[in-house]
């Protein structure tokens, strides 16, 4: 029996057991103790807060409709985030990234996914590069997007917070790509994950999480490969089966 040393980062949250990327998905997360990393989704609200929550529109996680950009935090506060996954989750509501910052401090590192593309939300890069220096958090979290741009922009604020590229693509350029945007870190899906992948990234000092895995069997493939992998799930629960029974 083998034992696993990857890391698990909480997908949203613990958002298999408890409405994504709400403060009961986040606490319910850090009840795992080696939770050690989350993800999670960063909107800008119209008056220009980091608010946290995965699509742009309200419509299907909240009791909300519209996009997340019409509704300035005061509304945004008011809306149920949890009775979609469940009566038992009514009340929870769309939490400030600050208030996650705060909650998780000491505690959890955060990977911030930036939902941003072609400038959708101006500004958006330097309100969470200053929530995180304000809070200290720059060396303890990194910022995630799709977005090129995005990602450069951040470098371009700060050069102690880290970036990370998400794709789910692996092409041949891949690494060079994430040195010119000056990222440290690849968010991939998981099907991308090879060996070579891995031992290619590790001599580029380049740290690797695959997503979004929820079942035991992939989870035990993929430690397999390299101990070095975060593993990114919905089902922390899973993990720690994982983690029990070993390799």
């Amino acid at each position: 029996m083998t034992t696993i040393h990857n890391l698990c980062v909480a997908h949203r949250g613990a958002s298999g057991l408890a409405p994504e990327n709400t403060m009961a998905a986040f606490q319910k997360a850090m009840s795992f103790p080696f939770v050690q990393w989350m993800e999670l989704d960063v909107q800008l609200s119209r008056d220009g807060v980091p608010v946290v929550i995965h699509d742009a529109s309200l419509n299907r996680t909240t009791s909300g409709a519209g996009p997340v950009a019409d509704f300035r935090t005061t509304q945004l506060s008011r809306l149920d985030a949890g009775s979609w996954f469940s009566k038992s989750f009514g009340g929870e509501r769309v939490p400030l990234l600050e208030q996650v910052l705060d909650a998780t401090i000491g505690r959890c590192r955060l990977n911030i996914e930036l939902k941003t593309y072609n400038g959708i939300y101006p500004g958006m890069e330097r309100k969470v590069v200053e929530l995180l220096e304000r809070k200290g958090l720059q060396h303890d979290s990194v910022i995630t997007s799709f977005d090129h741009q995005a990602l450069r922009t951040v470098r371009e604020l700060s050069a102690e917070v880290r970036t990370g590229l998400i794709t789910d693509l692996a092409p041949a350029s891949l690494a060079s790509d994430l040195q010119q945007l000056g990222a440290s870190f690849l968010s991939i899906g998981f099907k991308r994950i090879t060996p070579e992948l891995m031992k290619e990234m590790r001599s580029r000092g380049i740290d690797v999480m695959a997503w979004t895995v929820n079942d035991t069997a992939t989870m035990r493939r993929l430690a397999a490969i390299d101990p070095n992998l975060m593993i990114c799930t919905n089902y922390p629960d899973r993990f720690a089966q994982l983690l029990q029974d070993g390799i």
